[in-house]
């Protein structure tokens, strides 16, 4: 049955690839405004403008497939998801850090109707998760969130307004890997595994209900990957195999997909204006690396740059042939991975993507 679900993974790639060019052409409406809140997946140089922040990829050999080799504080080679799905939706580039957006105030009123990004590499779903390195929670992601819709009401004049303009905008999350990391790291801790599974969903639950408060109705949902496959887990956990994933992590993120997806199921019974698409980042990693050949990998298992105990700089190696790697660094795609996850969510049918893919979702001809 997965292979069956591998070869049509990979026709969606080859139809969307004749296609994705024409994407904004063929729209039925401008581009929307797009926030994006999550961790490294899709943070775009957010922790760079935090003082003392210890999840920084400002620096190379991050970046040295983006314009001119720049890191600009992706923690890619070049694009990554957030970027990707922008390129789909048509925008001219990803909404930028909101933090970077706060030192222009003359423009930031009018910048922020057009998107912004608040994801933060090493954060997480809890707020402990990441504070140690300097990263944003998702609740304050959110707070920041706030401020932007408070900005919009003062531009309009009334909340009314202010929803309408939300109501039309798209957001984007992914989230959680680093909550399920750092519990595994501290096996010792207080809360049991069905505890933290319930508090982690319990929690995600309150933050998209906050985000719902604020006027957002459109939501597109990245789950957590296969993180006990990553170079990281690989190294730390199954003792350093390049052929072994660490099983308990892998658990924990099938879980967490399959509950994210009960979640907004459940919400969307409760309100009748939420829309939203959730793109199962496990099951669609999975495949590709049940069959890696059919997408081009040749190496599923070793970071790019780097490995798995030791992180992405200057110092570090780094492959020639990156486009054939399914990792970037210890934990992250490479911009070739990313942009067949963004294709994915855009292109695929359940269940990789449901109850709708992001193309329906926004009402894109694809």
């Amino acid at each position: 049955m997965a292979k069956v679900y591998v070869s049509c993974f990979l026709g969606v790639f080859l139809s969307i690839a004749a296609t994705s060019l024409l994407l904004q052409a063929e729209a039925e409406a401008p581009p929307p405004a797009v926030y994006i809140f999550g961790d490294s997946t899709l943070d775009v140089g957010t922790n760079s403008f935090i003082p003392g922040c210890l999840a920084r990829a400002d620096f190379y050999f991050n970046g040295i497939d983006f314009h001119h080799s720049e890191p600009t504080g992706r923690f890619s080679n070049g694009l990554n998801t957030a970027d990707q799905i922008a390129i789909l939706l048509g925008l001219k580039k990803s909404p930028p850090p909101f933090l970077y957006l706060l030192n222009d105030p003359s423009t930031f009123q009018e910048k922020i109707l057009q998107g912004a990004n608040f994801a933060s590499g090493g954060s997480g779903i809890l707020n402990y998760t990441g504070q140690v390195k300097g990263a944003i929670s998702l609740e304050d992601q959110i707070k920041q969130f706030s401020t932007v819709r408070s900005n919009i009401t003062n531009m309009t004049g009334s909340e009314e307004a202010s929803d309408t303009i939300l109501s039309k905008a798209f957001f984007l999350i992914s989230i959680g890997s680093n909550d399920i990391f750092e519990y595994l790291l501290n096996p010792t801790g207080p809360m049991s595994v069905p505890e933290f599974n319930a508090t982690l969903i319990s929690t995600y639950e309150y933050h998209i209900k906050t985000l719902y408060e604020l006027g957002a109705r459109t939501f597109g949902i990245l789950t957590v990957p296969p993180i006990g496959c990553t170079p990281f887990a690989r190294a730390v956990f199954s003792g350093g195999g390049n052929n072994s994933c660490f099983e308990p992590a892998q658990d924990f993120a099938q879980g967490f997909s399959s509950d994210v997806a009960i979640l907004l199921d459940n919400f969307r019974s409760q309100v009748q204006d939420i829309k939203y698409s959730v793109a199962n980042a496990f099951l669609m990693t999975s495949l590709l690396m049940e069959d890696m050949l059919a997408f081009g990998f040749k190496n599923i298992a070793a970071a790019c740059c780097g490995n798995g105990t030791y992180g992405c700089n200057q110092t570090a190696s780094f492959c020639s042939n990156r486009e054939e790697y399914l990792f970037w660094d210890q934990f992250h795609p490479t911009q070739r991975a990313s942009e067949l996850a963004a294709l994915t969510a855009f292109g695929a049918s359940e269940p990789l993507v449901a109850p709708m893919n992001f193309s329906q979702l926004l009402g894109f001809n694809i």
